[in-house]
This record gives structure tokens, sequence and C-alpha cells, in this order.
């Protein structure tokens, strides 16, 4: 008998970028859910290292894989390791990412080709190599990429980010096209402003919307967007697919 109170037991799950803030909160959730977690990061390996010491004592298992995922070889040998591990692959989260501010009058093209290729080339590649071992289960899967709030009402000094999170809200739309008969739902979630400890490329403060306000008065938090990314992989959410989720205390509303 299914244990409901573990809804991914026996699955597996590869959230990129799981160190820290969402990719970090995500894992655990899909770790209290059951899943076998793989933690990745580049180069991160330290805070790999204590994610899955978390998601142990948790009680599920983890594997830490380091790879560049701009880097095509190195995101299949990730996806070999985790065929090799567990045999396959149910949930894919693509939240790996990087953030810069900088106003579009001083960007240079190879920082605008940087964010594309993290974003977009990214999502792209791993998504691509993680299909035939999600396909094979023959069980279908989820793919939830994160998108940015900032993709739908703008942002100050992030022309390339607010680019390469607009455009996977179409890659989310074309997969989920494309996937839904192998029964592989696709959708994005758009955090708005979350607080906790920001990245060194992102910048001291959350990016300036322009005047678009939250409605709800307090900061977001990464267990936020985890806890909307979470529905997503349950049984009752595969009739959902090709939709673009909000979690952003209203600022799309307000814009």
């Amino acid at each position: 008998m299914a244990d409901d109170t573990k809804p991914l037991a026996g699955k597996v799950a590869l959230v990129t970028g799981s160190v820290r803030r969402i990719g970090r909160a995500t894992a655990l959730a899909a770790a209290r859910d059951g899943a076998a977690v793989v933690v990745h990061a580049r180069d991160s390996k330290d805070e790999a290292a204590a994610t899955a010491t978390e998601i142990k004592a948790l009680g599920a298992d983890t594997l830490v894989c380091l790879a560049d995922i701009t880097d095509e070889t190195a995101v299949r040998g990730m996806v070999s390791t985790i065929r090799e591990r567990f045999g396959r692959l149910d949930v894919l989260v693509n939240n790996a990412g990087i953030r810069a501010q900088v106003p579009f009058a001083e960007m240079t093209l190879a920082q605008w080709r940087a964010m594309l290729t993290v974003i977009l080339d990214g999502a792209f590649l791993v998504t691509s190599a993680c299909l035939p071992l999600m396909k094979a289960s023959g069980q279908g899967g989820v793919i939830v990429n994160i998108g940015g709030g900032s993709a739908h009402v703008g942002a100050l000094h992030r022309a390339h980010v607010v680019t390469a999170k607009a455009g996977l809200v179409g890659f989310t739309r074309a997969l989920a096209t494309e996937l839904a008969p192998d029964g592989i739902t696709v959708n994005c979630v758009a955090p708005g402003r979350i607080g906790g400890q920001r990245s060194k490329t992102a910048g001291a403060a959350p990016p300036d919307h322009g005047g678009a306000e939250e409605l709800v008065t307090r900061e977001g938090r990464p267990e936020d967007v985890a806890a909307m990314i979470r529905p997503l992989w349950l049984p009752t959410g595969t009739y959902m697919t090709g939709q673009t989720l909000h979690v952003d205390g209203g600022r799309y509303l307000s814009s």
C-alpha cells in the first residue's frame, strides 16, 4: 500500500542549484515526500554536502553531483551517474541560475550571453539529458522550471535576466505540448522577491521592479516557493501543465 505521507516514495528528484535558497528548500521538500534527491551544484562542494546531510536526516537517500550545467559533457555525465545509482528519474526542477545587475546601456554582449547561457542553455541541456531516463520508467514525470517575476513585470538593470526568464516561459509551454503524450507535465514557477542570503552576483538587494509592489506585507521565503512547487509533483497535480504559477505576494497582480 502506498504511503500517503510519502507520495514520492520510490521516486527520484533532481533539483539543479539545490545548495541554497529556493533550490535547497525544494530539495528538502522532495526528501520529506520520500524521494531520493540528487543535490546539484556547479562547484559548491561543502554546501552540497551540507544539504545532503540534511536530506539524510529526513530519512531520504541522496546523491551529490557537481556539474556545470552549460557544459554538455558534464551534464550528460551527471545524468549517467543518476542512472547508475538510481536507474530512474521522476522529477526535474530546473532551478540553477545566476543573477546580476547592470544598466542596459553598460551591458556587454558577454554579460548578455552569459546570462542566457546559464538560464536557457542550462535548462535545455539538463532537460535534454534527463528526458530519456524520465521516459524510461513509462510512468510519466514532472518538470518544473523556475522562472522569475521580473519576466512579467520587468526590472531595472536586469534586461538579460528578464529576457532569459521570459524565455523559460516559452520553453515551458513548448515542452508541455510536446511531452504530454509521454505523461510528463511541464510547468513554470515564477518567484517574486525572496528574502534570505543572496549570492554574490545577485547584488545586495532584490531587483527594483519599477513600482510594482507586493500585496502581502511580509518578505517572501524560499519555503514559500517550495511549497508551491510541491503540488506539481503530487498525483493531484497531474492535470496541470504548460502554466506559470506566480509566487510573489501579489506583485504581478499589482503591476
